[in-house]
Protein backbone atom coordinates (compact mmCIF):
# COMPACT_ATOMS: atom_id res chain seq x y z
CA UNK A 1 0.00 0.00 0.00
CA UNK A 2 1.16 3.62 -0.84
CA UNK A 3 2.63 5.51 2.14
CA UNK A 4 0.43 8.83 2.54
CA UNK A 5 2.15 12.27 1.55
CA UNK A 6 1.09 15.38 2.96
CA UNK A 7 -0.14 17.80 0.21
CA UNK A 8 2.71 20.14 -1.10
CA UNK A 9 0.92 23.07 0.35
CA UNK A 10 -0.15 23.53 4.15
CA UNK A 11 -4.65 22.66 3.12
CA UNK A 12 -6.83 23.56 5.60
CA UNK A 13 -9.27 22.19 3.74
CA UNK A 14 -8.55 19.32 1.50
CA UNK A 15 -10.78 17.18 -1.08
CA UNK A 16 -9.98 13.45 -1.61
CA UNK A 17 -11.32 11.90 -4.32
CA UNK A 18 -10.67 8.35 -6.19
CA UNK A 19 -12.86 5.13 -7.56
CA UNK A 20 -14.56 2.75 -5.39
CA UNK A 21 -11.45 0.81 -3.29
CA UNK A 22 -9.34 3.37 -4.59
CA UNK A 23 -7.49 3.67 -1.18
CA UNK A 24 -8.75 7.34 -0.90
CA UNK A 25 -10.25 7.06 2.68
CA UNK A 26 -7.40 4.96 3.63
CA UNK A 27 -4.99 8.07 2.51
CA UNK A 28 -7.54 10.50 4.64
CA UNK A 29 -7.19 8.63 7.58
CA UNK A 30 -3.36 8.69 7.30
CA UNK A 31 -3.28 12.08 6.92
CA UNK A 32 -5.81 13.02 9.68
CA UNK A 33 -3.54 10.70 12.01
CA UNK A 34 -0.86 12.55 11.14
CA UNK A 35 -2.34 15.82 11.93
CA UNK A 36 -2.22 15.13 15.69
CA UNK A 37 -4.29 13.04 18.62
CA UNK A 38 -7.68 14.87 18.11
CA UNK A 39 -9.78 13.44 15.09
CA UNK A 40 -13.28 13.19 14.37
CA UNK A 41 -14.29 11.03 12.13
CA UNK A 42 -18.30 12.06 10.39
CA UNK A 43 -19.57 9.66 8.38
CA UNK A 44 -22.26 9.83 6.54
CA UNK A 45 -23.15 6.04 5.54
CA UNK A 46 -26.14 4.81 7.10
CA UNK A 47 -26.64 0.66 8.30
CA UNK A 48 -29.38 0.08 5.84
CA UNK A 49 -28.71 -4.10 5.50
CA UNK A 50 -26.64 -6.57 7.45
CA UNK A 51 -23.79 -6.08 4.49
CA UNK A 52 -23.33 -2.43 5.43
CA UNK A 53 -23.89 -2.77 9.04
CA UNK A 54 -20.82 -4.99 8.85
CA UNK A 55 -18.72 -2.78 6.99
CA UNK A 56 -19.35 -0.09 9.41
CA UNK A 57 -18.14 -1.98 11.97
CA UNK A 58 -15.00 -2.96 9.76
CA UNK A 59 -14.52 0.89 8.84
CA UNK A 60 -14.64 1.27 13.08
CA UNK A 61 -12.51 -1.34 13.87
CA UNK A 62 -9.54 -0.19 11.74
CA UNK A 63 -9.55 3.31 13.09
CA UNK A 64 -8.75 2.12 15.72
CA UNK A 65 -8.32 4.26 18.96
CA UNK A 66 -7.82 7.78 18.72
CA UNK A 67 -10.71 8.43 16.64
CA UNK A 68 -14.39 9.34 18.14
CA UNK A 69 -17.12 9.31 15.42
CA UNK A 70 -20.48 10.77 14.99
CA UNK A 71 -22.81 9.35 12.09
CA UNK A 72 -24.51 12.03 10.33
CA UNK A 73 -26.38 10.89 7.12
CA UNK A 74 -27.94 14.47 6.33
CA UNK A 75 -26.86 17.54 7.78
CA UNK A 76 -22.57 17.44 7.36
CA UNK A 77 -22.65 21.02 6.74
CA UNK A 78 -24.25 22.09 10.39
CA UNK A 79 -22.19 19.03 11.78
CA UNK A 80 -18.52 20.72 10.60
CA UNK A 81 -19.98 24.19 12.24
CA UNK A 82 -20.87 22.65 15.29
CA UNK A 83 -17.63 20.27 15.45
CA UNK A 84 -14.81 21.25 13.32
CA UNK A 85 -12.02 22.97 16.14
CA UNK A 86 -8.65 23.92 15.92
CA UNK A 87 -6.99 21.42 17.73
CA UNK A 88 -8.86 18.46 16.19
CA UNK A 89 -9.07 17.64 12.37
CA UNK A 90 -12.20 16.00 10.79
CA UNK A 91 -12.82 13.29 8.06
CA UNK A 92 -15.82 13.52 6.22
CA UNK A 93 -16.34 10.01 4.54
CA UNK A 94 -17.83 10.36 2.32
CA UNK A 95 -20.07 12.44 0.05
CA UNK A 96 -20.76 10.39 -2.05
CA UNK A 97 -23.10 8.94 0.31
CA UNK A 98 -24.17 11.98 1.65
CA UNK A 99 -25.16 12.39 -1.79
CA UNK A 100 -27.09 9.60 -1.98
CA UNK A 101 -28.56 9.94 1.32
CA UNK A 102 -30.18 13.03 0.38
CA UNK A 103 -31.41 12.31 -3.20
CA UNK A 104 -33.23 8.82 -1.56
CA UNK A 105 -34.90 11.02 1.07
CA UNK A 106 -36.60 13.29 -2.03
CA UNK A 107 -34.19 16.11 -1.02
CA UNK A 108 -33.23 18.68 -3.49
CA UNK A 109 -28.99 18.04 -3.35
CA UNK A 110 -28.56 21.97 -4.38
CA UNK A 111 -29.12 24.00 -1.08
CA UNK A 112 -27.75 21.08 0.97
CA UNK A 113 -24.09 21.60 -1.09
CA UNK A 114 -24.65 25.10 -1.14
CA UNK A 115 -24.13 24.88 2.61
CA UNK A 116 -21.68 23.11 2.52
CA UNK A 117 -19.99 24.93 0.12
CA UNK A 118 -20.26 28.24 2.18
CA UNK A 119 -19.55 26.73 5.88
CA UNK A 120 -16.28 25.27 4.74
CA UNK A 121 -14.45 29.03 4.50
CA UNK A 122 -16.03 29.40 8.17
CA UNK A 123 -14.89 26.12 9.93
CA UNK A 124 -13.00 26.51 12.97
CA UNK A 125 -11.04 23.48 11.91
CA UNK A 126 -9.44 21.60 9.70
CA UNK A 127 -11.24 19.07 7.64
CA UNK A 128 -10.59 16.60 5.14
CA UNK A 129 -13.39 15.35 2.45
CA UNK A 130 -13.42 12.19 0.91
CA UNK A 131 -15.95 11.57 -2.34
CA UNK A 132 -15.89 9.36 -5.32
CA UNK A 133 -15.08 10.01 -8.63
CA UNK A 134 -17.98 8.63 -10.09
CA UNK A 135 -17.87 10.00 -13.96
CA UNK A 136 -15.40 8.27 -15.46
CA UNK A 137 -17.52 5.58 -16.51
CA UNK A 138 -20.56 4.68 -18.47
CA UNK A 139 -23.27 6.72 -18.86
CA UNK A 140 -26.13 4.87 -16.25
CA UNK A 141 -28.91 3.68 -17.91
CA UNK A 142 -31.34 5.25 -15.62
CA UNK A 143 -32.76 8.51 -14.96
CA UNK A 144 -31.87 8.05 -11.07
CA UNK A 145 -28.16 7.20 -11.73
CA UNK A 146 -28.12 9.60 -14.36
CA UNK A 147 -29.03 12.55 -12.34
CA UNK A 148 -26.93 11.01 -9.27
CA UNK A 149 -23.85 10.89 -11.47
CA UNK A 150 -24.10 14.70 -12.46
CA UNK A 151 -25.00 16.02 -8.80
CA UNK A 152 -21.93 14.02 -7.51
CA UNK A 153 -20.12 15.70 -10.66
CA UNK A 154 -21.25 19.10 -9.48
CA UNK A 155 -20.74 18.22 -5.85
CA UNK A 156 -17.09 17.39 -6.52
CA UNK A 157 -16.50 20.51 -8.48
CA UNK A 158 -18.10 23.01 -5.97
CA UNK A 159 -16.22 21.65 -2.87
CA UNK A 160 -13.14 21.37 -4.91
CA UNK A 161 -13.57 24.72 -5.43
CA UNK A 162 -13.25 25.82 -1.86
CA UNK A 163 -10.73 23.58 -0.38
CA UNK A 164 -7.65 24.70 -0.15
CA UNK A 165 -6.08 21.46 -1.71
CA UNK A 166 -7.35 18.70 -3.64
CA UNK A 167 -6.07 14.93 -4.21
CA UNK A 168 -7.13 12.37 -6.47
CA UNK A 169 -6.07 8.61 -5.12
CA UNK A 170 -5.82 6.03 -8.11
CA UNK A 171 -4.51 2.30 -7.16
CA UNK A 172 -3.60 3.85 -3.50
CA UNK A 173 -1.37 6.76 -5.01
CA UNK A 174 -2.21 10.21 -4.32
CA UNK A 175 -1.87 12.87 -7.79
CA UNK A 176 -1.98 16.66 -6.33
CA UNK A 177 -5.00 17.99 -8.69
CA UNK A 178 -4.76 21.39 -6.68
CA UNK A 179 -3.26 23.63 -6.16
CA UNK A 180 -2.02 23.02 -9.75
CA UNK A 181 0.51 24.43 -11.75
CA UNK A 182 -0.40 26.87 -14.55
CA UNK A 183 0.91 25.09 -17.66
CA UNK A 184 2.10 27.50 -20.18
CA UNK A 185 1.82 26.75 -23.75
CA UNK A 186 4.56 27.20 -26.35
CA UNK A 187 3.03 28.15 -30.17
CA UNK A 188 5.40 27.85 -33.15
Amino acid sequence: MARASEPRTIARSLLVLGGARSGKSAYAQRLAEAHGPQRLYLATAAAGDEEMAARIARHQAHRGQGWTTLEEPIEIATALMTHAQPSRVVVVDCLTLWLSNLMLAGRDPGPALAALANAMSRLAGPVILVSNEVGMGIVPDRKLGRDFRDWQGRANQEIGAVCDAVIFVAAGFPLQLKPAATPSVRLG
